[in-house]
């Protein structure tokens, strides 16, 4: 009998559509990268590999995207290091002072604002650089060290864009693709073939990613300024097509308008602008705003109001000690594993202060969560790692070989880290262990005794995170999905007030409230990573589902129905 647990790995491990196309990318960058590195001598390989499975991700504009803002934070980052670095190199005190310090302002941006990973991405490359200053003899020394840390950032995040532009998958492309999709769906539900729950999918994902293709589009200006403002518009009308679908209730297809669609969904698969089209006869009367969007597809919609605070910073950046709490908390855990392994002099397991760094989260359950992905990640990683020095690297003697292993086994990862949320994580962990044991220096090289070193630090960073995030102020799962439910409540009721406003709640708004109540979704389930003692109970979590379900229904009502805003009062109440 197949176990829950054995049908979660198959499920989570399916193919489907460009999932080998970015598995291979992200193993092409990683060999490439490995190449430059010892090609130039240029230390922390596999460091370098790492951030690109960190930042590759299946969307080609997001990885693009990322990887330029990183380099440009990187980049104004150094020079600032570049001067503390006379003020540090000699006072181990100056140094612990600025880890502290750079560590808890980026990881506090990092949570508090739009900047996301990135922050935490940051304070790692600082903290790392200062580490290395211990063992600088020299200020010269110490600044070519950290040269070093910026060539380590910025040479994979310069292969990423270049292998983006030149083999990534055609943004333009994926986006009149998502496009289709979302019109196949609506003619599937007039046909009587579509699901509420397929509709409910596509809700639930928003309009995040056709945002990041369209800003790719406006960055690199592959398609004509004409062509960009027509995709994006059919974009938002997409979108509300959907929505307007997932309220049908008709009992009776309607073939012919499908038809109609099914006509401009093959168009924009096969990469044309369809024509829009014409109604030979009148639509249902309850179809009527639904043929008259596809009239207007390439009209601009309105965006609608902002709510208040939606801007860089989160509404409650400054008054919500979360945030705080959890930069601290990083920050302590990553000092404590730093001061460990510096005084017991055992730098090869410098990888529990990196550990700290990438595997922290909100709460005690999304921590413990990647926590768990992490450990089984860094196992299977370290037994691809091992079987490759005790078999294979023996044999090697060039860089060449090495990078054709490096591709073999980040395949591997790429694979596990281009799924969905739930598992991604233990695809980074595989290849950050991976390439811990095979890339020692600057060629094939097998000492056991570095290998096993550095999975001992990225153990010990995960015991060392799990006590400080699950005795220091820990903070449930249920309860962070309380904050963001309550967030997002208030956001319906201020859109219900400003009925002055035209449109007073569009589809932008719509589209990101499914995507924040579908994290909020994802957060409940990580209630059960989390000690007894932090769990709430089963009355609280159904409470919080059913408010969730309450806020994803309304949500779409309101976007439908201007009568439906005013009910949000009602539900708060409930």
């Amino acid at each position: 009998m197949v176990s829950w647990f054995e049908r979660e790995i198959v499920q989570e491990l399916k193919p489907f559509e460009g999932r080998l196309e970015t598995a291979w990318r992200i193993a092409l960058v990683c060999a490439l990268a490995t190449l430059v590195f010892m090609t130039y001598g240029i230390p922390l390989v596999a460091i370098g590999c790492y951030l690109v499975l960190f930042v590759m991700k299946p969307d080609p504009a997001e990885s693009t995207l990322m990887a330029i803002g990183i380099t440009v934070l990187v980049s104004v980052v150094v020079p600032v290091l570049l001067l503390l670095t006379n003020l540090a190199i000699d006072v181990p005190l100056w140094r612990m002072v600025i880890i502290a310090v750079s560590s808890f302002l980026f990881l506090y941006l990092g949570a508090a604002s739009q900047l996301g990973p990135a922050g935490s991405i940051v304070a790692l490359v600082i903290a790392f650089i200062m580490t290395l200053l211990g063992n600088a003899p020299f200020g010269e020394v110490a600044t070519r060290g950290i040269l070093y840390a910026w060539l380590m950032a910025a040479v994979p995040m310069g292969l990423i864009v270049v292998c983006n532009v030149a083999f990534g998958r055609s943004v333009p492309r994926l986006l009149q693709r998502l496009v289709a999709q979302r019109l196949r769906m609506v003619a599937q539900v007039l046909e009587g073939k579509g699901s509420a729950k397929a509709v409910w999918t596509l809700l639930r994902q928003g309009n995040v990613l056709a945002e990041s293709y369209l800003k790719y589009l406006a960055l690199f200006h592959l398609i004509p300024r004409s062509r960009q403002l027509q995709l994006k518009a059919a974009v938002a009308r997409s979108y509300a097509l959907l929505l307007y679908i997932s309220q049908y209730v008709s009992k009776e297809t309607e073939v012919h308008l499908a038809n109609q669609i099914h006509a401009m969904a093959d168009a924009f698969e096969r990469g044309s602008l369809p024509e829009l089209p014409k109604h030979e006869r009148a639509p249902p009367a309850d179809l009527k705003s639904l043929a008259q969007m596809l009239t207007l597809f390439y009209t601009p919609m309105s965006d609608g109001p902002a709510a208040p605070g939606s801007g860089f910073f989160y509404p409650d950046a400054l008054t919500n000690r979360v945030y705080q709490r959890f930069a601290l908390k990083t920050t302590l855990a990553a000092i404590i594993a730093y001061t460990a392994y510096t005084a017991i002099d055992w730098q090869d397991i410098h990888t529990a202060m990196i550990t700290c760094y990438v595997a922290a989260l909100g709460s005690t359950g999304e921590t413990v969560h990647k926590l768990t992905l992490r450990i089984l990640g860094c196992l299977v990683g370290a037994a691809m790692g091992v079987l490759s020095i005790l078999f294979l690297i023996p044999l090697m003697t060039s860089i060449g070989q090495l990078m054709l292993l490096v591709f073999t086994g980040i395949l591997v990862a790429g694979w596990v880290s281009s799924g969905s949320e739930r598992s991604a994580y233990a695809g980074v962990q595989i290849g950050l262990a991976f390439l811990l044991t095979v890339l020692q220096g600057f060629g094939p090289d097998v000492q056991m005794s570095v290998a096993l070193d550095r999975i001992m630090g990225i153990l010990l960073g995960n015991v060392i995170l799990y006590l400080v995030f699950t005795r220091v102020w820990p903070v449930s799962a249920a309860q962070a999905a309380r904050t963001r439910l309550d967030s997002i409540w208030s956001r319906l009721a201020w859109y219900s007030q400003q009925s002055h406003l035209a449109p007073p709640y569009g589809v932008n708004q719509a589209a990101q409230n499914l995507v924040d109540l579908d994290a909020v979704r994802e957060q409940l389930l990580r209630v059960y990573f989390e000690p007894r003692s932090l769990r709430p109970p089963p009355e609280t979590l159904s409470a919080l589902k059913n408010m969730l379900s309450q806020a994803e229904h309304l949500t779409v009502a309101m976007a439908v129905s201007e009568a439906s805003r005013s009910t949000v009062a009602q539900w708060q109440r409930q």
